[in-house]
Protein backbone atom coordinates (compact mmCIF):
# COMPACT_ATOMS: atom_id res chain seq x y z
CA UNK A 1 0.00 0.00 0.00
CA UNK A 2 1.67 3.41 -0.83
CA UNK A 3 2.19 6.46 1.73
CA UNK A 4 -0.93 8.50 1.85
CA UNK A 5 0.23 11.59 -0.50
CA UNK A 6 0.73 15.12 1.90
CA UNK A 7 -0.35 18.52 0.55
CA UNK A 8 -0.90 21.82 2.29
CA UNK A 9 -3.35 24.87 1.55
CA UNK A 10 -4.33 27.44 3.23
CA UNK A 11 -7.43 28.03 5.62
CA UNK A 12 -10.78 27.97 4.48
CA UNK A 13 -14.38 28.38 5.21
CA UNK A 14 -14.98 25.35 7.78
CA UNK A 15 -11.74 24.62 9.00
CA UNK A 16 -12.73 25.61 12.61
CA UNK A 17 -15.18 22.45 13.01
CA UNK A 18 -12.78 20.06 10.85
CA UNK A 19 -9.78 20.91 12.16
CA UNK A 20 -10.75 20.43 15.13
CA UNK A 21 -12.75 17.48 14.71
CA UNK A 22 -8.91 16.08 13.43
CA UNK A 23 -6.88 16.50 16.43
CA UNK A 24 -9.61 16.03 18.95
CA UNK A 25 -9.94 17.43 22.51
CA UNK A 26 -7.06 19.89 23.28
CA UNK A 27 -4.51 18.06 26.04
CA UNK A 28 -5.16 20.75 28.29
CA UNK A 29 -6.00 24.55 28.80
CA UNK A 30 -3.30 25.60 27.49
CA UNK A 31 -3.23 24.14 24.48
CA UNK A 32 -6.96 24.93 23.96
CA UNK A 33 -6.06 28.67 24.10
CA UNK A 34 -3.23 27.82 21.97
CA UNK A 35 -4.98 26.50 19.02
CA UNK A 36 -7.35 29.52 18.72
CA UNK A 37 -3.79 31.46 16.79
CA UNK A 38 -5.39 28.78 14.12
CA UNK A 39 -7.47 30.76 12.16
CA UNK A 40 -8.19 32.39 8.61
CA UNK A 41 -5.90 35.35 7.00
CA UNK A 42 -5.99 38.37 8.65
CA UNK A 43 -3.87 42.01 8.25
CA UNK A 44 -4.26 43.22 11.83
CA UNK A 45 -2.67 41.19 13.73
CA UNK A 46 -1.14 39.80 10.26
CA UNK A 47 -1.35 35.78 10.72
CA UNK A 48 -1.29 33.09 7.98
CA UNK A 49 -2.59 29.38 9.30
CA UNK A 50 -1.25 26.46 6.81
CA UNK A 51 -3.81 22.99 6.89
CA UNK A 52 -2.28 19.39 6.27
CA UNK A 53 -3.98 16.95 4.48
CA UNK A 54 -2.78 13.39 3.42
CA UNK A 55 -5.18 12.44 0.78
CA UNK A 56 -7.83 14.62 1.47
CA UNK A 57 -7.46 13.94 5.68
CA UNK A 58 -7.45 17.00 7.38
CA UNK A 59 -3.88 16.09 9.64
CA UNK A 60 -2.77 19.05 11.05
CA UNK A 61 -2.39 23.01 10.61
CA UNK A 62 -0.27 25.53 12.07
CA UNK A 63 -0.15 29.25 12.23
CA UNK A 64 2.14 32.93 12.57
CA UNK A 65 1.13 35.41 14.07
CA UNK A 66 2.37 39.23 14.51
CA UNK A 67 1.67 40.36 18.20
CA UNK A 68 1.38 43.56 19.19
CA UNK A 69 3.05 43.44 22.23
CA UNK A 70 6.27 41.48 20.97
CA UNK A 71 7.38 42.81 17.56
CA UNK A 72 10.68 41.28 17.67
CA UNK A 73 9.23 37.44 17.12
CA UNK A 74 5.63 35.81 15.37
CA UNK A 75 3.90 33.70 17.42
CA UNK A 76 3.95 30.02 16.09
CA UNK A 77 1.57 27.31 16.68
CA UNK A 78 1.58 24.00 15.22
CA UNK A 79 -0.25 20.65 16.01
CA UNK A 80 -0.42 17.22 14.18
CA UNK A 81 -2.76 14.31 14.64
CA UNK A 82 -1.70 11.90 17.29
CA UNK A 83 -1.88 8.96 14.09
CA UNK A 84 0.36 11.39 11.84
CA UNK A 85 3.11 12.46 14.32
CA UNK A 86 6.70 12.19 13.40
CA UNK A 87 6.40 11.69 10.08
CA UNK A 88 7.33 15.20 8.89
CA UNK A 89 4.25 16.60 9.18
CA UNK A 90 4.72 19.40 11.74
CA UNK A 91 8.42 19.98 9.41
CA UNK A 92 6.48 21.07 6.49
CA UNK A 93 3.61 23.01 7.84
CA UNK A 94 6.59 25.13 9.56
CA UNK A 95 8.39 25.33 6.72
CA UNK A 96 5.55 26.40 4.67
CA UNK A 97 4.84 29.04 7.46
CA UNK A 98 8.48 30.61 7.11
CA UNK A 99 8.32 31.83 3.52
CA UNK A 100 5.34 34.47 4.57
CA UNK A 101 6.88 37.53 5.17
CA UNK A 102 4.41 39.46 7.49
CA UNK A 103 4.36 43.66 6.37
CA UNK A 104 6.68 44.16 9.00
CA UNK A 105 9.44 42.29 7.98
CA UNK A 106 9.50 39.61 11.16
CA UNK A 107 10.92 36.60 10.47
CA UNK A 108 11.74 35.47 14.55
CA UNK A 109 9.37 32.67 15.93
CA UNK A 110 8.31 31.73 19.59
CA UNK A 111 6.64 29.56 20.96
CA UNK A 112 5.25 27.71 23.40
CA UNK A 113 4.34 24.08 25.37
CA UNK A 114 3.45 21.91 28.28
CA UNK A 115 6.46 20.85 30.39
CA UNK A 116 6.29 17.57 31.01
CA UNK A 117 8.79 14.04 31.64
CA UNK A 118 6.24 11.50 30.76
CA UNK A 119 7.01 9.51 27.68
CA UNK A 120 3.59 8.98 27.01
CA UNK A 121 2.68 12.12 27.05
CA UNK A 122 1.54 14.07 23.76
CA UNK A 123 3.11 17.24 25.17
CA UNK A 124 6.65 14.98 25.69
CA UNK A 125 8.08 15.80 21.48
CA UNK A 126 6.96 19.32 21.54
CA UNK A 127 10.46 20.47 22.67
CA UNK A 128 12.27 17.84 20.73
CA UNK A 129 10.10 19.34 17.81
CA UNK A 130 10.85 23.20 18.64
CA UNK A 131 14.66 22.44 18.63
CA UNK A 132 14.35 20.55 15.60
CA UNK A 133 12.95 23.73 13.62
CA UNK A 134 15.60 25.73 15.66
CA UNK A 135 14.02 27.17 18.34
CA UNK A 136 15.81 27.26 22.07
CA UNK A 137 14.46 27.44 25.37
CA UNK A 138 13.98 31.70 26.86
CA UNK A 139 11.95 31.59 29.86
CA UNK A 140 9.72 28.87 31.83
CA UNK A 141 6.43 29.96 33.64
CA UNK A 142 4.63 28.02 36.27
CA UNK A 143 0.75 28.04 37.33
CA UNK A 144 0.89 27.76 40.77
CA UNK A 145 -1.42 27.67 43.61
CA UNK A 146 -0.68 28.94 47.07
CA UNK A 147 -2.16 27.35 49.99
CA UNK A 148 -4.63 29.62 52.32
CA UNK A 149 -3.03 30.96 55.54
CA UNK A 150 0.41 29.88 54.24
CA UNK A 151 2.31 33.15 54.56
CA UNK A 152 2.02 35.53 57.99
CA UNK A 153 -0.18 38.49 57.79
CA UNK A 154 2.32 41.61 58.29
CA UNK A 155 1.02 44.21 60.34
CA UNK A 156 -0.41 47.49 59.10
CA UNK A 157 -0.06 50.79 60.37
CA UNK A 158 -2.27 54.07 59.86
CA UNK A 159 0.98 55.78 58.33
CA UNK A 160 3.26 52.61 57.64
CA UNK A 161 1.94 50.49 54.71
CA UNK A 162 -1.43 50.21 53.59
CA UNK A 163 -4.04 48.44 51.43
CA UNK A 164 -5.84 50.15 48.96
CA UNK A 165 -8.89 48.39 46.73
CA UNK A 166 -8.63 49.93 43.05
CA UNK A 167 -10.24 49.98 39.88
CA UNK A 168 -8.91 47.98 37.10
CA UNK A 169 -9.32 51.65 35.19
CA UNK A 170 -7.25 53.26 37.50
CA UNK A 171 -4.42 54.99 35.37
CA UNK A 172 -2.06 54.74 38.19
CA UNK A 173 -2.82 51.55 38.71
CA UNK A 174 -2.44 51.10 34.18
CA UNK A 175 1.08 52.56 34.66
CA UNK A 176 2.42 50.43 36.92
CA UNK A 177 1.10 47.22 35.56
CA UNK A 178 2.17 48.11 31.54
CA UNK A 179 5.69 48.95 33.29
CA UNK A 180 5.88 46.23 35.14
CA UNK A 181 5.14 43.98 32.12
CA UNK A 182 7.96 45.63 30.14
CA UNK A 183 10.18 44.99 32.39
CA UNK A 184 9.83 41.16 33.30
CA UNK A 185 10.11 41.21 29.34
CA UNK A 186 13.11 43.30 29.00
CA UNK A 187 15.50 40.60 28.94
CA UNK A 188 14.45 37.88 27.14
CA UNK A 189 11.42 39.07 25.01
CA UNK A 190 10.76 42.50 24.23
CA UNK A 191 7.28 44.01 24.43
CA UNK A 192 5.88 47.18 23.97
CA UNK A 193 3.26 47.44 26.17
CA UNK A 194 1.42 51.12 26.29
CA UNK A 195 -1.38 52.04 29.02
CA UNK A 196 -4.09 51.24 25.97
CA UNK A 197 -2.62 47.90 25.57
CA UNK A 198 -2.43 46.90 29.24
CA UNK A 199 -6.47 47.54 29.47
CA UNK A 200 -6.80 45.82 26.71
CA UNK A 201 -4.79 42.70 27.33
CA UNK A 202 -5.00 42.56 31.22
CA UNK A 203 -7.27 44.67 32.61
CA UNK A 204 -10.52 45.39 30.83
CA UNK A 205 -13.88 44.00 31.73
CA UNK A 206 -13.50 41.77 28.77
CA UNK A 207 -10.32 40.08 29.97
CA UNK A 208 -12.50 39.20 33.18
CA UNK A 209 -10.65 41.61 35.59
CA UNK A 210 -13.10 42.22 38.71
CA UNK A 211 -11.04 43.94 41.34
CA UNK A 212 -7.21 45.26 42.02
CA UNK A 213 -6.16 45.55 45.35
CA UNK A 214 -2.70 47.13 45.75
CA UNK A 215 -0.28 47.84 48.90
CA UNK A 216 1.70 51.27 49.40
CA UNK A 217 4.35 52.59 51.47
CA UNK A 218 2.12 54.92 52.96
CA UNK A 219 -1.42 56.30 52.42
CA UNK A 220 -1.82 57.81 49.30
CA UNK A 221 -3.15 60.66 50.75
CA UNK A 222 0.50 61.22 52.34
CA UNK A 223 1.69 60.77 48.77
CA UNK A 224 2.02 56.85 49.26
CA UNK A 225 3.44 54.92 46.13
CA UNK A 226 2.20 51.55 44.71
CA UNK A 227 4.70 48.90 45.43
CA UNK A 228 2.87 45.77 44.33
CA UNK A 229 -0.36 45.36 43.22
CA UNK A 230 -3.23 42.08 42.25
CA UNK A 231 -5.73 41.76 39.64
CA UNK A 232 -8.34 39.21 39.86
CA UNK A 233 -10.22 37.29 37.55
CA UNK A 234 -13.58 35.61 37.04
CA UNK A 235 -12.97 32.11 36.56
CA UNK A 236 -12.75 31.06 32.89
CA UNK A 237 -16.75 29.30 31.71
CA UNK A 238 -17.11 26.04 32.03
CA UNK A 239 -20.27 23.50 31.57
CA UNK A 240 -19.54 22.51 35.38
CA UNK A 241 -19.98 24.94 38.59
CA UNK A 242 -17.00 26.05 39.89
CA UNK A 243 -15.87 24.38 43.11
CA UNK A 244 -16.16 26.42 46.29
CA UNK A 245 -12.66 26.18 47.03
CA UNK A 246 -11.58 26.74 43.69
CA UNK A 247 -8.09 29.31 44.14
CA UNK A 248 -9.16 32.41 42.64
CA UNK A 249 -6.61 33.28 39.64
CA UNK A 250 -4.65 36.50 39.99
CA UNK A 251 -1.82 38.71 38.34
CA UNK A 252 0.45 39.45 41.38
CA UNK A 253 3.16 42.37 40.14
CA UNK A 254 5.39 45.02 41.52
CA UNK A 255 6.96 48.21 40.97
CA UNK A 256 9.53 47.76 38.54
CA UNK A 257 11.87 50.40 39.96
CA UNK A 258 11.67 48.76 43.35
CA UNK A 259 15.24 47.47 44.02
CA UNK A 260 15.16 43.36 44.07
CA UNK A 261 15.07 42.99 47.97
CA UNK A 262 12.40 45.30 48.33
CA UNK A 263 9.97 44.24 45.71
CA UNK A 264 10.52 40.90 46.98
CA UNK A 265 9.23 42.07 50.59
CA UNK A 266 6.31 43.95 48.43
CA UNK A 267 5.09 40.80 46.85
CA UNK A 268 5.59 38.71 49.68
CA UNK A 269 3.20 40.92 52.00
CA UNK A 270 0.44 41.46 49.57
CA UNK A 271 0.50 37.88 48.92
CA UNK A 272 -0.11 37.25 52.60
CA UNK A 273 -2.91 39.53 52.69
CA UNK A 274 -4.28 37.33 49.35
CA UNK A 275 -3.63 33.89 51.14
CA UNK A 276 -5.05 34.85 54.04
CA UNK A 277 -8.20 32.80 53.82
CA UNK A 278 -8.36 31.57 50.44
CA UNK A 279 -5.81 29.69 48.01
CA UNK A 280 -4.88 32.26 45.13
CA UNK A 281 -3.34 31.25 41.56
CA UNK A 282 -0.55 32.99 40.25
CA UNK A 283 1.48 32.93 37.08
CA UNK A 284 5.17 33.20 37.58
CA UNK A 285 7.69 33.95 35.11
CA UNK A 286 11.38 33.05 36.29
CA UNK A 287 12.00 36.67 34.95
CA UNK A 288 9.82 37.76 37.68
CA UNK A 289 12.46 37.39 39.84
CA UNK A 290 11.08 38.72 43.21
CA UNK A 291 8.19 37.28 42.87
CA UNK A 292 9.83 33.61 41.73
CA UNK A 293 11.92 33.90 44.76
CA UNK A 294 8.56 33.99 47.40
CA UNK A 295 6.89 31.40 44.90
CA UNK A 296 10.29 29.11 45.12
CA UNK A 297 10.13 29.24 49.18
CA UNK A 298 6.59 28.24 49.54
CA UNK A 299 6.83 25.10 46.77
CA UNK A 300 10.14 24.43 49.17
CA UNK A 301 7.69 24.26 51.85
CA UNK A 302 5.18 22.36 50.65
CA UNK A 303 2.77 25.57 50.79
CA UNK A 304 2.09 25.83 46.84
CA UNK A 305 1.75 22.86 44.15
CA UNK A 306 1.87 23.74 40.78
CA UNK A 307 -0.80 23.47 38.64
CA UNK A 308 1.03 23.49 34.93
CA UNK A 309 4.23 24.70 33.36
CA UNK A 310 5.04 25.50 30.21
CA UNK A 311 8.25 26.60 28.16
CA UNK A 312 8.75 28.94 26.03
CA UNK A 313 10.74 28.36 22.87
CA UNK A 314 12.08 30.98 20.37
CA UNK A 315 14.40 31.86 17.83
CA UNK A 316 17.69 33.62 19.08
CA UNK A 317 17.91 36.81 19.26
Amino acid sequence: MSEPTLSLRDWRDGDDVTVADALGPAGSPQAALSRALLGPATQRPWRRTVVAEADGVVVGAAAVSESSLHPDRLWLYAEVRPASRRQGVGTALVGALTDEIPPSGTSGLRTRYPVTQDEDSEDFAAAPFAASIGLVPIQRSRLVVVSPDSLAVPPFGPTGPTLEDLATGSVELTKVVAAFYDAVHASWDRSEMTLGRAQDHLLAPATGARGAVVLRDRPKDAGGRILSFAVSYDPPATDTAEPLDAPTEVLLGYDADLDPARARGAVHNLLAMLVARYPVQVEVDDAMEPLAAVVTGLLNAGSATIGAETEIAATPA
